[in-house]
């Protein structure tokens, strides 16, 4: 027997026409390329995504059909998102930061018929268009006034290009199963992988986010996702936040300390989230200018281990609470996050730092397990490790063209790629990437654990660590530093200082200064170049 309920299916544009009813002239505040702020709000982004819509359907455009963005975050992109998935068409998002040739080769896989893109990156696409022969059209993300001079196939502005359209149309119908979003993981082994996104995950994962236990968002708040959206579905901000009713404030391509500060500031935002570097040169700002932060109440932290210091320097300076984070592009891609159950209300000072430093649990929708290598099911006792694996509603269950094969293991979960514990009351901690934990003597090192550990030290900009060849311990750590301008940190100061904080077997044999850090198109540090670097570094025995 079925229920006797409406068949409401659960399709992304709902998302926007709740928005528009209910919090129509909630303000979407955005810097463009161009360099001044734009002001729109709910009820407008949907008439320009109905816009979009009807003018894609124009051109040709129909269901399934992928339709790249290379943008920064602004009102232009959110539209876009809405316009392209209210027909049945598929938002690509591109990162510009990767290699031109990986950008190429994504584009090809993907089929994108056109492509949307911001005016910082009409030089990058002039030198791939004869790459990309699928690309039918260029549409640059600006107005006639700042249009430049282009050899883009079939090149027009976007405002031009929406004009044409006067958004007199509904939005298909569509089975909430339909693919939606498109998103590139290079985070496994070969070439990118496709991560395909569908109404129905996207929807609910969104819905997941907003719980209170969560990030919690109410129409009270104003909200700034410096993570861009080509980074892992926007963490779902683009669906949130309208879900929601809150204020969005999209920063562009602007993200160096000063201007975020500013941002934060003149427009009173209440909760922001990006990567650990961004926060990096914003803490950096503040600490050289004396600056404050008068509205801001949290920071979501994800992408790559979110440092004791940052927390500290946030917290305890600042007033402002640290929430971390982990996901994934392939679990849309929130999986779990640090708040505070009852059974933890006991805990202050460095015990509840230490527990912050974790990234927290699941909401409904996720579930999780460690196994050993062999699959087997490990304790949820904190202490023992494992490969960290999920399920859900949100979790990529093939990559697009089944490039992978299975990636499920016989219970239907998915493989992370790290190395986690799970304590008893449910709070995940990564301790590794699996390809990067350092295995010393028949037992592992976290090299996540020591980098946020020489993070604390008053000299230290950023720390890497990779695990370096030995003739006795198989792989011991090598501690590789920035350091602050005019600083000098040496072996004995750095190992004297972590020293009582963790294993003495832990401490790192080695310690070397460097400029800077490689790091990913994502922004977390890229080991595998830093490998490269050290690869005939050897330690003294």
């Amino acid at each position: 027997m079925l229920g006797l309920m409406q068949d409401w299916s659960l399709l992304i544009h709902r998302i926007i026409d709740h928005a528009a009813i209910q919090h129509g002239s909630r303000e979407i505040v955005s810097r463009g390329t161009e360099g001044m702020i734009r002001r729109s709000d709910y009820a407008r982004t949907r008439r320009r995504a109905l816009g979009i819509a009807q003018q894609l359907a124009r051109d040709g455009i129909r269901l399934g059909d992928r339709v790249g963005t290379l943008a920064w975050n602004t009102d232009r992109h959110l539209e876009l998102w809405y316009g392209i998935t209210g027909i049945g068409a598929i938002y690509h998002t591109l990162n510009p930061r990767l290699f031109e040739d990986q950008i190429a080769w994504i584009v090809n896989h993907a089929g994108d018929r056109l492509i949307f893109l911001d005016l910082t990156f009409v030089g990058l696409v002039e030198r791939l268009q004869e790459r990309l022969p699928a690309v039918e059209r260029f549409i640059i993300m600006t107005d006639p006034a700042h249009m430049p001079e282009t050899s883009l196939r079939g090149a027009i502005d976007m405002e031009s290009w929406l004009a044409m359209a006067d958004g007199d149309m509904a939005w298909v119908d569509l089975p909430e199963q339909t693919a939606a979003g498109l998103c590139y993981t290079s985070g496994t082994t070969g070439n990118p992988k496709g991560v395909l996104y569908s109404h129905r995950s996207n929807v609910l994962h969104a819905m997941a986010v907003c719980t209170p236990d969560f990030l919690g968002l109410s129409s009270r708040d104003a909200v700034m996702p410096v993570v861009p959206l080509f980074h892992a579905n926007g963490w779902s901000l683009a669906f949130s936040a309208p879900m929601t009713g809150a204020k969005l404030v999209l920063p562009g391509p602007k993200l160096d300390g000063p201007s975020l500060h500013g941002l934060l500031e003149s427009e009173q935002v209440s909760l922001t989230a990006a990567v650990p570097t961004v926060w990096l040169g914003l803490l950096q700002h503040l600490d050289a200018t004396g600056g404050g932060l008068s509205s801001l109440k949290r920071v979501v932290i994800g992408g790559s281990a979110c440092p004791r210091a940052m927390t500290e320097a946030f917290e305890t300076r600042y007033g402002v609470t640290v929430a971390h984070a982990w996901g994934m592009t392939e679990m849309s891609p929130l999986g779990s996050f640090c708040s505070l159950k009852p059974a933890t209300d006991g805990l202050a000072g460095e015990a509840l730092l230490d527990l912050k430093m974790k990234q927290g649990h699941p909401p409904f929708t996720v579930e999780m397990k460690i196994t050993d290598d062999e699959g087997r099911r490990l304790p949820w006792d904190g202490r023992t490790f494992g490969r960290l694996k999920v399920r859900g509603p949100a979790v990529a269950g093939h990559y697009m063209n089944d490039d992978g094969g299975d990636i499920l293991d016989g219970e239907g979960f998915f493989d992370t790629g790290d190395v986690a514990t799970i304590d008893a009351n449910g709070y995940m901690a990564i301790t590794d990437r699996a390809k990067d934990v350092i295995k010393s003597g028949g037992e592992w090192i976290s090299s996540i654990e020591l980098e946020n550990l020489a993070m604390g030290h008053p000299d230290v900009a950023e720390a890497a660590v990779i695990g370096i060849a030995h003739p006795k311990w198989d792989e011991r750590p090598l501690l590789v530093i920035v350091p602050k301008p005019g600083r000098a940190p040496d072996h004995d100061d750095l190992m004297a200082f972590m020293t009582g904080r963790i294993a003495k077997w832990w401490l790192p044999d080695a310690v070397e200064l460097v400029d800077a850090i490689p790091h990913t198109a994502t922004g977390t540090i890229k080991k595998t170049a830093l490998r490269e670097m050290f690869r005939d570094y050897r330690f003294r025995v």
